[in-house]
């Protein structure tokens, strides 16, 4: 009877929980209806200018506005955060001629030894996917595992891997500190340029190759506006709150900012005859940046850099030494210019056969071509005067470390195994006073305040790779008198052969990535270890002997006692040139 009783009560219950449900989407729909149709649209024109939508290949990929500008995830118009760098592994060494009229060597990717197994797809170094032989991946895969360059989180399967192979890498590996030892050898103690009748000329290109790349700055990005970067001769607005000398810097301000110290040059000359050094003023990075979140072929993105190379060998001075003797300054990193033929990122304009012989200066160098040579990233500190130098350099020695270290970077969500995860994860556990994670997911990183603050109270800042193994941050960690901490050879020792000491021990820690990532090492413990006369004595080296060479002065800066990022550059550069004769 009890089951009979039970049934009979069970259907008016259904009955009355459909009428529910019925009864209560009835209202939602007339809640809807009463909402003001101009209300409706103003909600769907928020959401839309918040945000872009970027189609790259077959991703399609959302960006809120609240990543703003400074966050590479949107900026690369790309999927997920990540790099991949294409290492070559050698098998003989090819001699021709260098830079310097010398000797250099060659790479040689080896293919023809292994047999060629199914394509497969792998991650490029700005996060998108892209299919590539998997011999291919092989070598790439053998040559970050010695020279610890790239993150492991995606790395392929390694396949009929012949021992034979270690002795391929370690000479991958010798080309490039070989390399980075030429270039050393170009380093000039002078603290001013000695011309000696090596003039620099400085090409008046068609203003499509520069300037007007400037004027489109109000259409480069959907949401936010370029051309407040491009004041003050692209040093940016000023930042009142940090002081004199201090401005809201882009990190891709490189080559307006060069370009108008090299106007300023007094080694500067007018008449081409009496140059041994040429300038090629072109805005390669600017033109990268405006078709990050266009819908362009790539035939689209080449023109301006074929155009340029077309106008360049119609000059006397570039015919006449193949463009042995010209330098280019290029505002983003190596890869954004060596575009893969299966990948549509970037430009090939350094993949050009007219552009093997020039040098060329970037903020990442490509470690396998030796006529990439890297420099520093803009900061937001340019000093006018040694004494604002001076100044600068009190200041951090005096500052109060009160924490141990800190982080200023975003996570990677759907890398669980990713290195800046676990760094992030060890550092909020650690508490505020052992460790500071300043996350720059949320927007805290828009500004450089919080950064520069954070930095300036930290003994050591956290470098690990971002979307490409070097980052802007590692500059303004030394600017802030904070003790860098590698977890990548190539995020500096493989970059700056002009502006940083090749004793890295000097100036960084390094840990291997691998020990962080296999749990095996806590960062926080490791540095407690290293003691407070240790520390100050890598701080007074990076503030006495590295920091003023790290910073872009103001264009019309007067410095006497020190050399800047750009003197630096130009004097070794000249230091070449006399090497060339």
């Amino acid at each position: 009877m009890a089951v009979n009783m039970s049934k009979k009560k069970s259907k008016p219950s259904k009955k009355v929980t459909a009428k529910e449900i019925c009864f209560c989407y009835s209202i939602l729909i007339n809640f809807l209806h009463r909402i003001p149709a101009a209300i409706f649209l103003l909600i769907l024109i928020y959401i839309w200018s918040s945000s872009t939508t970027i189609m790259s290949g077959n991703v399609v990929h959302v960006c809120v506005s609240s990543r703003k500008l400074n966050n590479l995830y949107c900026l690369s118009a790309g999927t997920q955060p990540n790099f991949d760098i294409p290492i070559p592994v050698i098998n003989n060494t090819a001699i021709g001629p260098s830079i310097d009229g010398g000797i250099k060597e060659t790479v040689n990717v080896v293919q023809d030894d292994v047999p060629k197994p199914v394509s497969e797809n792998k991650v490029d170094k700005d996060g998108k996917v892209e299919a590539v032989d998997a011999v291919e991946v092989d070598n790439v895969v053998n040559a970050v595992k010695v020279l610890d360059i790239a993150q492991n989180e995606h790395s392929p399967v390694i396949r009929g891997v012949d021992q034979s192979r270690d002795l391929e890498i370690a000479n991958a590996k010798k080309v490039v500190e070989e390399q980075l030892q030429l270039h050393r050898s170009w380093r000039s103690e002078k603290n001013h340029p000695a011309c000696d009748g090596r003039g620099i000329y400085v090409y008046d290109l068609p203003s499509k190759f520069n300037k007007d790349l400037v004027g489109q700055c109000g259409d480069m990005f959907p949401w936010v506006d370029l051309c407040k970067y491009f004041e003050n001769d692209a040093l940016g607005p000023p930042i009142p709150k940090l002081g004199e000398g201090w401005y809201q810097t882009h990190q891709y301000m490189l080559e307006p900012i060069f370009h108008s110290r090299v106007l300023k040059h007094p080694c500067r000359v007018y008449n081409e005859n009496e140059a041994k050094l040429f300038y090629v003023p072109f805005y390669g990075g600017l033109d990268i940046l405006r078709w990050h979140f266009k819908n362009a072929s790539n035939d689209v993105k080449d023109s301006l850099s074929l155009e340029l190379i077309t106008w360049m060998e119609k000059q006397r001075p570039w015919a006449r030494n193949s463009g042995k003797d010209h330098v280019f300054v290029l505002g983003k990193i190596s890869w954004d210019f060596r575009r893969n033929d299966n990948s549509p990122w970037g430009t090939r304009f350094l993949e050009l056969d007219q552009m093997q012989n020039s040098i060329k200066l970037l903020i990442e160098r490509q470690p396998w071509h030796i006529n990439d040579i890297g420099i520093p990233h803009p900061t937001y500190f340019h000093p006018r005067s040694d004494d604002d130098i001076i100044s600068w350099q009190l200041k951090i020695l005096t500052s109060p470390r009160r924490s141990l270290l800190s982080f200023a970077g975003a996570a990677r969500p759907d890398q669980p195994d990713n290195i800046r995860s676990i760094l992030i994860s060890q550092c909020n556990s650690a508490g505020d006073e052992v460790c500071r994670f300043l996350n720059c997911s949320s927007g805290a990183c828009d500004q450089p305040e919080p950064v520069i603050e954070l930095f300036m109270e930290s003994e050591f800042c956290l470098q690990p790779p971002g979307d490409s193994p070097t980052r802007k941050s590692v500059f303004d960690s030394l600017l802030s008198g904070c003790i860098p901490v590698f977890f990548c050879p190539f995020t500096a020792y493989y970059q700056y052969p002009w502006h940083l000491s090749p004793d890295h021990g000097k100036y960084s820690v390094f840990i291997d990535q691998e020990e962080v990532r296999q749990r095996k090492l806590n960062v926080a413990e490791r540095l407690m270890k290293i003691s407070t006369r240790e520390r100050e004595d890598i701080r007074s080296f990076i503030v006495y002997e590295l920091l003023p060479g790290l910073l872009y002065g103001h264009p019309h800066s007067k410095l006497e006692k020190f050399q800047d990022a750009f003197s630096v550059a130009m004097n070794n550069l000249l230091e070449g040139v006399n090497r060339m004769e």
